[in-house]
């Protein structure tokens, strides 16, 4: 998913998170490692035990339940940690499968739920929220964000809409950028955010940096390589190690032919899956680094693998540039990306669909992508060049 939940929901996750019924993992070997547990001395892990041990001795206290849950939340964002998702799910276990929730539990059951990719769940959620509450700010902005990724551009625009007098203004202008820049509206909302921010003085630094990123991708999609690399490096200044953010800036720098950069931005972010992947391709760009890309590779492998054995496919379009790209298994790639793209619409939805597509020769599976970039008018010079190199190939 893209950065459009950052502020008020605080919740972003970069997709790698296990459903909750899922098949147990079971490794081959006693040597596997299955997790790297965070440092027992740490405080903030010292305050968390605390909690939770509290909250045994007390299940059915509300206020405590949702305190812990929203701290797991934020460390899932800020590590990039699915497991404390888990943990979250596991301190509203009460409430988890009531169809009554309190609101406080409904509005972190559905940000779980779209970490999760369980869109519809997590909008009936939202929605008895907004019935409750109808000036539920979070509630309208996590509605809006779920409703981007699944395609349904009117109704997230009218989401954004009710935060004009929930929210301040940046939010708002933010939140339907977020819906135009995919929605042929991108150059005016682009002038109209950057406008705004600037005007936004003393705002809070994950809602500028939201801005931020959001003002790169746009340029970034209209081909402007300098504004966009200029945006990135502000938002890189006041939030360098914010995953998303380091995501979208190594892409930028590998469609530039720039991997020496990403090797050495990413050397020490390994940890996070999707993370190694542009730290693999990177390596797979510059010579003398077999060694390395090897183990990229292979580590990438077992986590995917890893993953699939759980049921966990949230994070199949990572997995299918990780094929086509790592493994140059075209086909493979494909059926991966179709199955992400039957889930979520965003622009790098798209773009692994027309490339695995491009790759694999298979020109009718790139057509209902071809066609939501018209219908829509979705507006990226990667695509563009994707489409008209599909094109040429199909007429030869």
């Amino acid at each position: 998913m893209n950065a459009s939940i950052r502020w008020l929901a605080s919740a972003l996750c970069a997709g790698l998170c296990s459903t909750a019924h899922a098949t147990p993992y079971i490794p081959k070997d006693g040597a596997a490692v299955i997790e790297q547990l965070p440092h027992r001395a740490d405080a903030t892990q010292t305050e968390l035990r605390r909690l939770r041990t509290q909250l045994n001795a007390q299940p059915q206290d509300l206020a405590l339940a949702t305190s812990l849950a929203q701290r797991y939340i934020g460390l899932s964002r800020s590590e990039t940690d699915p497991r404390y998702l888990g943990y979250a799910q596991a301190a509203l276990a009460p409430w988890w499968q009531s169809a009554a929730a309190p609101v406080p539990v409904r509005l972190l059951r559905a940000t779980i739920l779209q970490s999760t990719h369980q869109f519809n769940a997590a909008l009936q959620d939202l929605d008895a929220v907004i019935a409750q509450q109808p000036g539920n700010a979070q509630a309208w902005l996590t509605r809006a964000t779920v409703l981007t990724v699944q395609g349904n551009y009117a109704a997230a625009s009218a989401s954004c809409a009710r935060l004009s007098s929930l929210a301040a203004q940046l939010v708002t202008v933010t939140c339907l950028a977020n819906v135009a820049g995919v929605n042929g509206r991108s150059e005016k909302s682009e002038q109209l955010l950057d406008l705004t921010l600037q005007r936004s003085a003393g705002v809070a630094p994950e809602m500028e940096n939201w801005a931020l990123t959001l003002l790169a991708e746009m340029a970034t999609r209209r081909g402007d390589a300098a504004v966009a690399e200029r945006r990135y490096r502000q938002a890189l200044a006041q939030q360098p190690r914010d995953s998303y953010l380091l995501g979208a800036w190594s892409d930028f720098l590998l469609d530039q032919q720039r991997p020496q950069e990403v090797i050495a931005l990413l050397k020490s972010e390994q940890r996070i899956d999707a993370l190694l992947l542009r730290y693999a391709l990177a390596l797979q760009a510059v010579p003398g680094q077999q060694a390395a890309l090897a183990r990229a590779t292979t580590e990438l492998a077992a986590r995917f693998n890893a993953a699939m054995q759980r049921g966990d496919t949230v994070h199949q379009r990572e997995q299918a540039r990780f094929a086509l790209l790592l493994q140059h298994d075209a086909p493979q790639a494909l059926q991966l990306a179709q199955k992400n793209w039957a889930v979520q619409k965003e622009v790098a939805d798209m773009r692994i669909v027309l490339e695995a597509a491009l790759a694999a020769r298979d020109f009718a599976a790139a057509q209902p992508v071809l066609d939501w970039i018209s219908t829509n008018k979705v507006q990226d010079v990667a695509l563009q060049a994707l489409a008209a190199r599909l094109a040429a190939r199909k007429a030869t």
